[in-house]
């Protein structure tokens, strides 16, 4: 950490703005990567994600494609505040969708700092990116990422640790998992080559692909995007909730709990506490929970 970091001056900061363009194809590549037809290429639910079903016009935009709108926001720089990248840890992924998401767009991205907080031997810093169509000027979502940046806390400049946010504390809080039997529970399994699928849609990170890399790391294998293990989980929702009505998508949250091999087998359990759905993701090999959180809905289907 440099000696010249002051948090203080850390709200403060201003980012430029970035384009974002995406086509049909990134949008049916991106489902194929969290799982659409996966298990039944024909899927009634699923398909209008990935091909012009019944005649429609476009294909329809599952709602986490929204979070690699943020993934420019990873490449932050804050001056004095060093950290080697190989040791972020992407945290916790909030998103909230404001309209629905046209097949095709160019947006113009708006990145800020949202927190920031001193954790002794790390810190924590929050992204938030608003995405705006270019042609309409629309606010089309938001995300915020959280990220763990192992080495490069201490940097408070009093005894108390030095910590900010922007946004209200509730807002993609942690969740308490119920403790009674879910709603619903949908068990989705992953490929062996899910990541290199999934990476197509511009995470890079060789964390995902590298078996050198992830050796170092301390993995044994190449682990799934996080991300992408929250496109799973919001698509469970989708199909076993909203009864494959994307659109009824509000709010999402998420946070990372333990990495997922590629290959394994994802069980997302689902509890109704009104218009909110709270989801916990299990990977069945492990028997160990991997991602929790919850989806604001716009109501509930009538079928429920």
């Amino acid at each position: 950490m440099s000696p010249d970091f002051d948090p203080e001056k850390f709200p403060s900061l201003k980012f430029p703005e970035t384009p974002y363009t995406y086509s049909e194809r990134d949008v049916a590549l991106y489902a194929l990567g969290v799982g659409a037809c996966a298990r039944d290429a024909v899927d009634s639910d699923e398909l209008k994600y990935v091909y012009h079903e019944n005649g429609q016009k476009y294909i329809q935009v599952l709602p986490t494609f929204t979070a690699l709108f943020s993934l420019g926001s990873l490449k932050f720089h804050v001056p004095g505040l060093d950290f080697d990248p190989r040791l972020l840890l992407h945290g916790q992924q909030y998103i909230e969708i404001y309209k629905p998401l046209p097949t095709s767009a160019t947006l113009n991205n708006t990145v800020s700092l949202a927190g920031l907080h001193d954790k002794g031997k790390a810190a924590v810093v929050e992204m938030e990116t608003k995405s705006y169509d270019k042609d309409s000027g629309a606010l089309l979502c938001m995300n915020r990422t959280t990220v763990f940046l192992r080495g490069a806390g201490g940097f408070s400049k009093s005894s108390h640790p030095f910590s900010y946010s922007n946004y209200p504390k509730d807002q993609g809080s942690s969740v308490k998992i119920p403790k009674g039997q879910p709603f619903a529970v949908f068990e989705d399994c992953t490929l062996p080559s899910q990541a290199l699928l999934y990476r197509l849609s511009g995470d890079y990170n060789p964390l995902h692909s590298d078996p050198m890399i992830a050796k170092i790391a301390g993995f044994t294998l190449p682990i799934l995007h996080g991300l992408c293990t929250l496109g799973f989980a919001v698509r469970a929702i989708i199909k076993c909730i909203c009864r494959g009505d994307s659109t009824k998508v509000k709010c999402i949250s998420g946070r990372f709990l333990l990495h997922v091999y590629p290959g394994e087998t994802l069980v997302t359990e689902m509890w109704l506490e009104g218009s909110r759905v709270i989801y916990q993701t299990k990977v069945k090999e492990r028997s160990r929970a991997v991602l929790s959180g919850y989806v604001d809905l716009h109501g509930l289907s009538s079928s429920l």
